[in-house]
C-alpha cells in the first residue's frame, strides 16, 4: 500500500467513525454535552487538518479546491498531497486539548464559573486551543470568520478589560464559548441531516429530482429554467448549500437553458437564485434553521412551518420569473421525445421519496428532530433496494461512501459552530449586545423600518465572508435583540436575518452562488448577479412583510393566514410580471409600474392595500385583454 493510499483510508476510517458514532448517539441517546460535543469537535480538527494540509499543493480543475461554498466548505475534491508534521502536530494538540476535558468533564461541570481561576495547564491548554479553531476555520471557511473571532476577543482584552483568564475559561472550559449551544446544534441536528442528505444522493434521489421536474415542466415555455427551479428546490432540501447545488444542477440545467434560448446571464441567475433557496425550504433547511430552533427554544418542525409560506413565495415568484422571461422572448421547452414521463418516473423511482415522506412524518408526528433523521437515514438503503431499477448501483461500498460523504460534509458547519461559538463567548461575557443593540437603536432612531434596513445590509455583507450560520448567529447576537425591542416578534426577527445571511449568496459584489453558476454559463459575473436580484426579487422583500404581518409565518387564526397567502403569492407573479415585462404579452411602461406596485400591496397583508393590490391587477389584465391585437404588437416591449 503507497504512503498516499494508505492517507486516504485513514480520512476515510476517520471520517466513518464520526458518523457511526453520531448515529449510534441518536439511537441510544446523547452522552453527557461536555463530552459530546467535544467528541464532535475532535472528529472535525482531525478531518480539516487532514483534508487541507497546510503544505497542500495547489492543483489545477477539477482536482484542486477552487470556490467555497455557502456552507463554510469548498467544492470539489480534496488535494492529493499528504499532511505535514505541522498538521499531525496540531492533530496531536487537538487530541490532548481535548482528552483534558473528557477526563476532567465532571470536575469542569462542578467548578463556580468566574470565581475559580483556570489552573495553569489549563490557561496553557486553553490558548492552544483557541488557535488550534481559528487555524481550522481558516483551512476549511476562510478568513473572515476567524478573523472576526478574533476582533471580538481583543474588544474583550482591550475595550471591555476583561482579563485573559476569564476570556480562556469561557472559550475552553465551559458550555458558553466554543463548546456553546451552536456546537451542540451542529453536534445533535447538523451531522445527522448532513448524512441523511449524503444518503439520498447516493441512493438516486439527484437524478429523481432531475427526472421529476423534467417530467413536470420540461416541455413548457421556458422549460429547462423551469426543470432548474424544482429540481434545485428539491435537491436543495438535501444539500443545504446554494453553491453545492449549483454545481450538481447546474452542468445539466443551465446548458438546456442555453440550448432553448435563454441568454447566459440570466441561465446563470436562475439556475444560482433557486439553489439558494434550498436553505430556506422545508422539510430540510439549512443547518442555521437548526440553530433558530435553539435560540428559541422551539421544536425544529415549528421553524418548517414558519418557513412554509415564505419559501412558497419565494419558489413562485422565481417559477414565474422564468415563465415570463420565457414567454418575452418567444421561448419553447424541450421536444416531448426528450422528456421522461411523469407515469414512468414515478413507477420506477417514486418510491425514493419514501425517506422524506419518514422524516416529515415522524415531524409531524413529534418526535425528536435527530431520531427522525436517523429514521430516515436508516431507510435510504432499504428504499432503494425495493425496486430493481434502483437497486442496481446499491451495495457495501454505497453505504460506505455515504458515511464517509456525510462527515466531510458536516466539518464545515462543524468548525463554523465552534468559532461563531467564540463571539458568543465574547458577547455574553461582556454584554457587548446590550451596547451594540443601543447603537442600533440610536442609528435606526426607534424606528422598526429603518432597523430592519440596517439589519438587512448587515446581513448581506457578513454573508458576502461567512457562512450561513456564523452570519446569521452574530446577527442574531447583536441585531435580532433592536429588532425585538423595536416592536418585532421574535420569530419574525430571527426568520429575516436568516433571509438575509442566506440572500449574500445571489447579491453582488461577492456572491457565491452566481459565481458557480456564471462559471458553467461562461457569463459576465456582473450581468449575472443582478440577474439573480432581479429573478429573486421576492425574497427581498417578503421578509419585511412578515414583519409587519406575522400571518406570513402562519402565526395568527387560519382564515388572516389562508387569505394572506392567497394575496402575497399573487402579489409575488405580479412582481415577477413587472420585472421582466410579460403578462399576457409584453407589458408598457405604465403596467410594468402598476405591476410592480400592486405586487408590493399584494404582498403586505391587509384587507385595503389587498383591494388597491388587486384593483391595479385588474386594470393591468383589462387591458391587455382588450387592446387590439395589432396595438399590442406594434407596443414596444420594455426592457
Amino acid at each position: 500500500m503507497t504512503a498516499e493510499r494508505a492517507f486516504k483510508m485513514t480520512i476515510a476510517l476517520i471520517a466513518v467513525s464520526m458518523s457511526v458514532y453520531h448515529l449510534v448517539v441518536a439511537f441510544i441517546g446523547a452522552p453527557q454535552q461536555f463530552f459530546f460535543r467535544s467528541t464532535h469537535l475532535l472528529f472535525a480538527l482531525a478531518l480539516v487538518f487532514l483534508l487541507y494540509p497546510s503544505l497542500r499543493k495547489r492543483e489545477t480543475p477539477p482536482e484542486g479546491h477552487l470556490l467555497r461554498d455557502d456552507a463554510g466548505g469548498t467544492i470539489g475534491k480534496a488535494g492529493t498531497a499528504l499532511a505535514s508534521w505541522l498538521d499531525w502536530l496540531l492533530i496531536a494538540a487537538s487530541i490532548v486539548t481535548i482528552a483534558y476535558i473528557w477526563i476532567n468533564h465532571e470536575h469542569l461541570l462542578t467548578r463556580f464559573v468566574y470565581v475559580e481561576d483556570p489552573t495553569q495547564i489549563e490557561l496553557v491548554l486553553g490558548t492552544i486551543f483557541v488557535a488550534i479553531v481559528l487555524d481550522a476555520t481558516r483551512r476549511i471557511i476562510g478568513l473572515a470568520l476567524p478573523v472576526t473571532a478574533v476582533i471580538f476577543l481583543l474588544y474583550a482584552f482591550f475595550v471591555a478589560k476583561t482579563r485573559p483568564e476569564q476570556i480562556i475559561e469561557i472559550m475552553y472550559i465551559t458550555t458558553e464559548g466554543i463548546f456553546g449551544s451552536t456546537l451542540g446544534v451542529s453536534a445533535a441536528y447538523v451531522i445527522l441531516f448532513v448524512l441523511f442528505g449524503a444518503f439520498m444522493e447516493r441512493t438516486g434521489i439527484g437524478q429523481l429530482f432531475m427526472d421529476f421536474a423534467l417530467s413536470l415542466t420540461g416541455h413548457t415555455a421556458g422549460g429547462p429554467g423551469k426543470v432548474a427551479v424544482v429540481s434545485s428546490s428539491l435537491f436543495g432540501t438535501v444539500s443545504g448549500s446554494a453553491v453545492a447545488n449549483v454545481l450538481v444542477d447546474g452542468p445539466i440545467t443551465i446548458p438546456l437553458m442555453k440550448r432553448t434560448g435563454f441568454k447566459p446571464p440570466f441561465a446563470a441567475a436562475v439556475e444560482a437564485t433557486a439553489s439558494t433557496g434550498g436553505q430556506i425550504m422545508p422539510p430540510i433547511m439549512g443547518a442555521a434553521a437548526f440553530v433558530m430552533a435553539e435560540f428559541l427554544a422551539v421544536s425544529y418542525l415549528q421553524v418548517t412551518l414558519w418557513a412554509a409560506i415564505p419559501a412558497l413565495l419565494y419558489y413562485v415568484a422565481v417559477f414565474f420569473a422564468v415563465h415570463f422571461e420565457a414567454k418575452r422572448v418567444g421561448l419553447l421547452g424541450l421536444p416531448r421525445s426528450e422528456i421522461p414521463r411523469f407515469i414512468d418516473v414515478m413507477r420506477e423511482r417514486g418510491h425514493l421519496f419514501l425517506p422524506i415522506l419518514v422524516v416529515l412524518g415522524g415531524l409531524i408526528l413529534g418526535y425528536s428532530a435527530p431520531l427522525c433523521a436517523l429514521a430516515g437515514t436508516l431507510s435510504c438503503v432499504p428504499v432503494a433496494l425495493l425496486r430493481k431499477s434502483t437497486r442496481k448501483n446499491i451495495g457495501w461500498m454505497t453505504i460506505w461512501h455515504a458515511l464517509e460523504d456525510g462527515a466531510k460534509n458536516s466539518i464545515a458547519v462543524a468548525l463554523a459552530c465552534a468559532c461563531a461559538g467564540i463571539i458568543i463567548g465574547v458577547i455574553t461575557m461582556t454584554g457587548a449586545a446590550i451596547n451594540f443593540t443601543s447603537v442600533v437603536l440610536g442609528l435606526a432612531k426607534d424606528l422598526l423600518p429603518l432597523a430592519l434596513v440596517l439589519t438587512m445590509m448587515a446581513g448581506i455583507v457578513l454573508g458576502m465572508g461567512m457562512p450561513t450560520t456564523p452570519a446569521y448567529i452574530v446577527m442574531v447576537s447583536l441585531l435580532v435583540p433592536a429588532l425585538i425591542k423595536l416592536g418585532a416578534i421574535p420569530p419574525a426577527a430571527h426568520m429575516f436575518a436568516f433571509y438575509f445571511a442566506i440572500l449574500s449568496a445571489i447579491t453582488p459584489p461577492v456572491a457565491l452562488a452566481v459565481y458557480a453558476a456564471a462559471g458553467i454559463a461562461k457569463a459576465n459575473l456582473w450581468e449575472s448577479g443582478w440577474a439573480a436580484v432581479r429573478v429573486g426579487a421576492a425574497g427581498f422583500i417578503v421578509p419585511f412583510m412578515f414583519v409587519f404581518e406575522p400571518s406570513l409565518l402562519m402565526i395568527g387564526d387560519g382564515f388572516t393566514i389562508m387569505t394572506s397567502a392567497i394575496s402575497a403569492t399573487i402579489g409575488v407573479i405580479c412582481l415577477a410580471a413587472g420585472l421582466h415585462g410579460y403578462l399576457f404579452r409584453p407589458v408598457w411602461l405604465w403596467e410594468r409600474i402598476a405591476l410592480v406596485i400592486a405586487a408590493v400591496l399584494l404582498i403586505k397583508p391587509g384587507y385595503i392595500t389587498d383591494a388597491i393590490g388587486l384593483a391595479l391587477l385588474l386594470s393591468v389584465i383589462v387591458n391587455q385583454k382588450l387592446i387590439s391585437p395589432a396595438k399590442a404588437a406594434a407596443a414596444p416591449p420594455v426592457k
